[in-house]
């Protein structure tokens, strides 16, 4: 299937596939305006200022050629390269797939004198086209369409699209199109936001960089052109600044497609750091410094950039565009990041001496935590049947059934261990708060008791951070990642995180997501983790009792057990207050968590790896201000407090 899967990500595919032709008429230089409209009858529209879709007739099919692009594949402007020299779609078979998967589509294209309006369903056509005549000499297209619930999943009495999810890619794209100004109208909401970047991807590093400390000051821009096979010309664009952090923050994009799973261009970017740093360290750094040599991944601890490489014939592992596959693009990319960054680092001496340190520090760390998982092997390898000493562990060996629960403290842990089922649910309690992985390297992550505990009882091993536009980056990408990760050792299929409802707890439940998420995200990915939900009171009068989860539920069935045995007096109704975990005995623990007939878990999901990157940086990162000033901007919305 073309769009990637029939719930969310497909239903906001089909507007990135037709918000892809809009941003290749700006790359074309023949729009500068692009608008999205989330429409109150839950449709959206795509417009632009471009120079139309083409509405005469098709030289092949002798039909216009509007109604061949959206019925047929690779009849777009871009299957033949003439209407196109670079573009992100692929073969142009975009329009006509979502075509297909509409309920309905209306389509308004203004160009050479004319307004042609046509309708269309499920693929086909359903009115002639309405041609007018107009004065004006502007050109235009407006794409408006409803998706067809008999194949994505949604409930048409809510909203269909979320305004979040394509406010992340208009701002990608607003970066990557600095010459075209976007604009997301949203009248579900009645709210609008304009997006315009003068500054292309150098303004995107900043906005990743915004809540980190830079290393130097200056963002390192490099922008040249080299020839593929073919003889055509490939534009190469990288904006990249290094951070006093730990976290690696590399996206990259073909022709404005973000490639999720890297490619060619992002081998070959890596491959340049490696070698361009290592030959640095040689020719001009201190005799002291001479015999360090450098893994791919020291040079990239802390780098935030963008690569950005325009082709004319981008060839994707599918329709969908999440990894670039051009063989002969590694080497272009790779010569020239390494002429450019060599002339710069030469250039600015001060600058290159303060990266190439940090790199080398990252290098000495690396070093560490290599020492420390080889002490973790060995224990292992010793003696591979012992687990951590304070796990209660399941009597399944089947990982699909087994459940682990991270429980936060001992005395919690001593009521789950008795209340569980010992037939597939596991106990791990850990003692105190965690360490904050976003403020540490490996090495020191590595010498934590709970969270050596933590890899050890779950059997897939630790990620290398070293993440490529929100994946951990694949062995064809890992040169030097010596650490596999390996989902299919996992343990427990589900990994549910239980702690106290209250101040610390969240604190606790903030640290595990953030190591989960910097370093074992594929649990994440693969739907495996969970957060527990305890109940916050007990309300009970005679025989009638009920566990409750917030003050309003608490509220209803106080009311409700009022008006069943017609109390004037509430006082006589009894109201028990869970402040942890550990005051529930085993019994209530099992009934109201751990029990799956009865419980209610939190799957944990995101939608965007790059927002939750730059909320995990903003509130478990070094940076104060920014966490101070996000607290102040959003106190109206806590609803726990405890001072």
């Amino acid at each position: 299937m073309y769009i990637g899967d029939q719930g969310k990500k497909g239903l906001h595919h089909l507007i990135f596939e037709v918000l892809d032709n809009s941003v290749d008429e700006a790359m074309g230089g023949f729009a500068d305006e692009i608008k999205v409209t989330l429409c109150k009858n839950n449709s959206v529209q795509v417009s632009d200022n471009g120079r139309g879709i083409p509405i005469d007739d098709h030289p092949e099919f002798k039909r216009p050629a509007l109604e061949v692009i959206m019925e047929h594949l690779h009849a777009g402007g871009k299957f033949d390269n003439k209407s196109y020299k670079i573009s992100g779609g692929l073969h142009g078979v975009g329009l006509s797939v979502v075509n297909a998967l509409i309920e309905w589509m209306e389509i308004e294209v203004c160009r050479d004198g004319l307004c042609y309006k046509q309708k269309f369903s499920k693929g086909k056509k359903v009115t002639e086209a309405d041609v007018e005549k107009v004065k004006s000499k502007k050109s235009y297209t407006k794409i408006t369409f409803y998706p067809d619930n008999t194949i994505f999943e949604f409930d048409p009495k809510e909203p269909i699209f979320n305004a979040h999810t394509i406010i992340t890619r208009i701002r990608e794209l607003a970066f990557l199109t600095p010459n075209a100004r976007f604009e997301l109208v949203d009248e579900l909401n009645d709210e609008q936001e304009e997006f315009h970047y003068e500054g292309g991807i150098s303004e995107f590093v900043a906005y990743l960089n915004k809540d980190k400390q830079p290393l130097h000051n200056d963002i390192i821009y490099i922008s040249d052109s080299g020839i593929d096979d073919d003889g055509s010309i490939v534009y190469v664009d990288v904006s990249m600044q290094y951070n006093q952090g730990y976290q690696t923050n590399i996206l990259s994009y073909a022709n404005t497609i973000n490639t999720i799973e890297g490619g060619v261009h992002l081998t070959g970017f890596k491959s340049a750091l490696t070698r361009t740093f290592n030959s640095y360290i040689e020719n001009y750094m201190e005799k002291k410094y001479k015999d360090q040599v450098l893994s791919g991944a020291d040079t990239r601890e802390g780098l935030s950039a963008i690569l950005s490489v325009k082709l004319p014939d981008p060839q994707f592992e599918s329709q969908t565009k999440i990894k670039l596959g051009n063989p002969e693009i590694r080497q272009i990319i790779s010569q020239i990041i390494t002429d450019k960054l060599a002339q710069y680092l030469e250039e600015n001496p001060e600058t290159a001496k303060r990266i190439v340190l940090k790199t080398i520090n990252a290098k000495m760390a690396r070093e560490a935590a290599q020492q420390a998982r080889l002490l973790i092997r060995r224990k292992s390898a010793l003696d591979s049947a012992r687990m951590p000493g304070k796990l209660a562990d399941c009597s399944s060996n089947k990982p699909e059934e087994s459940e682990l629960f991270i429980v936060e403290g001992n005395s919690a842990g001593g009521s789950a261990k008795q209340g569980r089922d010992r037939n597939y649910q596991a106990i791990l309690p850990l003692r105190g708060k965690i360490l904050n992985v976003e403020k540490a390297r490996l090495d020191k992550i590595l010498q934590n008791n709970e969270i050596q505990s933590i890899i050890k009882v779950l059997g897939v091993g630790i990620q290398e951070v070293d993440e490529s536009n929100g994946t951990n980056g694949d062995a064809e990408n890992s040169e030097d990642n010596d650490e596999t990760f390996d989902l299919s050792k996992l343990r427990y299929h589900k990994v549910v995180i239980m702690c106290d409802a209250d101040v610390d707890g969240f604190h606790i439940e903030t640290l595990l997501l953030t190591f989960f998420f910097r370093y074992m995200r594929p649990i994440i990915d693969e739907g495996h983790l969970y957060i527990a939900c305890p109940p916050l009171y007990k309300v009970s009068y005679k025989k009638d009792q009920k566990y409750v989860f917030n003050d309003k539920e608490k509220d209803d069935f106080m009311k409700e057990l009022k008006a069943k045995h017609k109390l004037k007096d509430p006082s006589s109704i009894r109201t028990q207050r869970y402040k942890g975990l550990g005051e529930m005995n085993a019994e209530e623990l099992y009934i109201t968590t751990m029990n799956r007939e009865t419980r209610k878990l939190k799957k944990v999901t995101y939608e965007d790896y790059l927002e939750n990157d730059l909320m995990f940086t903003k509130l478990m990162g070094k940076e104060v201000k920014a966490r101070k000033k996000f607290i102040i901007s959003n106190f109206d919305e806590v609803n726990v407090l405890d001072i």
